[in-house]
């Protein structure tokens, strides 16, 4: 009879992961999560300082962080990368792809009573602004995991009859028609999630025993969005004429978070794949 308890089947000692972005906001709570499994997580971003910082708070459980810089944007900076996780551990078992970029914002798509829409749209926007967004969110996933597959295959190699996993981080905007003023964010997001599943499609196509999925969660408190406090207070009312305030009234806890990363990084998720987990207290269901 399986061993269903989650300290078991969710169990990473062992295992070696790495998270982009993994320094702040979302990234560093799906690699303390991880690491509260057992995992040695390295977590990655070109602020040094940020990375550092992270790494010195304690972690409760048997698992680590290890800071390493690296530029999502640059393939001789991931090389780097692969490089050193290769050398110290000759393996990857866990890849999540957080890093990204906000992209530009257009409040004209907000304001219902903006009469020249286009106008705004095409003067506020540029397409250098639109071709960042999409290498942060979009294209740097792909040869981030494309550059360490060769490790992750090694990963399931090392543990019989397991697979290795990677995680991209959409959004729930990506399950929305309304953008929240940011176009071309949800746009990156939409595309991230059809990579996903053609990866996912496409390892096993030839073989490789990597799962590919994605978590697209709504709000949680970080620096890119607001203060815990802040959220419970804003997210309980509506934005007029846009949006209706998510169905449980409240942002997403850490521990909500994290251990939906742990299910799809460890066995207990070994069934899924080129699957996409929407976490957001049901907010893109009453605002479709």
């Amino acid at each position: 009879m399986a061993d269903l308890r989650l300290s078991t089947i969710g169990d990473l000692t062992g295992c070696i992961a790495l998270v982009t972005g993994g320094g702040t906001g979302i990234g560093l709570i799906m690699a303390r999560g991880l690491a509260a499994n057992g995992a040695k997580v390295y977590i990655t971003g070109r602020r040094r300082e940020k990375l550092d910082e992270a790494i010195a708070a304690p972690i409760q459980g048997n698992g680590h962080l290890v800071a390493l810089t690296m530029d999502v944007l640059s393939k001789d900076s991931i090389n780097d990368a692969v490089q050193v996780v290769e050398q110290a551990d000759g393996k990857l078992d866990i890849l999540i792809n957080n890093a990204g970029v906000v992209g530009p914002y257009s409040p004209s798509l907000i304001d219902r009573s903006a009469p020249t829409l286009g106008t705004s749209l095409f003067t506020d926007h540029t397409f250098a602004e639109w071709d960042a967004a999409f290498a942060s969110n979009t294209i740097s996933p792909f040869f981030v995991t494309t550059a360490f597959l060769n490790l992750l295959q090694n990963g399931a190699s090392a543990r019989p009859g397991e697979t290795s996993s990677v995680i991209n981080i959409t959004s729930c905007l990506a399950h929305t028609q309304l953008s929240e003023g940011y176009l071309a964010y949800c746009a990156t997001k939409v595309a991230l999630e059809h990579i996903t599943k053609s990866l996912a499609t496409e390892f096993a196509l030839h073989h490789i025993p990597v799962r590919v999925n994605a978590i697209a969660p709504g709000t949680f408190p970080s620096a890119m969005t607001a203060s815990r406090d802040v959220l419970a207070e804003t997210m309980k009312l509506p934005t007029p004429g846009a949006f209706l305030p998510t169905p449980v009234l409240r942002p997403g806890r850490e521990e909500e978070l994290a251990m939906t990363a742990v299910y799809l990084a460890s066995s207990a998720g070994g069934y899924t794949n080129g699957s996409v987990v929407l976490i957001d207290g049901g907010w893109a269901s009453v605002n479709p």
